[in-house]
């Protein structure tokens, strides 16, 4: 089901918590959201439509994923500054992004995953796990 993006700061700024198998119906409403704003979205967070939980969703090259309880395991040395926008918030904000992220997660069968990130959907996955910690753009 394709849901309203929650634009209240005060409830984006609180700490999400971890996702179990009883949670697959958010992580599937929060794809469908995506999808449904894939015109203006590359990337969402389960927080993002009211779900205090580490589940996101993102557009990677062109492929749809879906990172349950996602970890950043490894970082790139190398940061660079770019701006960045957000379906909850108004305008765009500057930022500081790895160049490479390696992340462990659970996918939409509850599977372990790990996969490497690079440039712009290593972006887009630190964007979508700093909303878990409340951390807006």
């Amino acid at each position: 089901m394709v849901r309203d993006i929650v634009t209240d700061v005060i409830f984006l700024k609180q700490k999400s918590m971890a996702a179990d198998e009883s949670d697959l119906s958010i992580a599937q409403d929060l794809l469908e959201t995506l999808k449904a704003n894939a015109d203006r979205c590359v990337g969402m967070a389960a927080n993002m439509i009211g779900e205090s939980k580490t589940i996101a969703a993102v557009l990677a090259g062109k492929e749809y994923l879906v990172l349950i309880n996602p970890v950043i395991t490894e970082k790139s040395g190398k940061v660079y500054e770019t701006e960045e926008g957000c379906l909850s918030l108004t305008g765009k904000r500057p930022v500081k992004r790895h160049s490479v992220v390696t992340v462990e997660f659970y996918d939409m069968k509850f599977k372990k995953k790990k996969r490497t990130f690079r440039n712009f959907d290593a972006q887009i996955v630190q964007h979508e796990i700093d909303h878990f910690d409340g951390i807006l753009i």
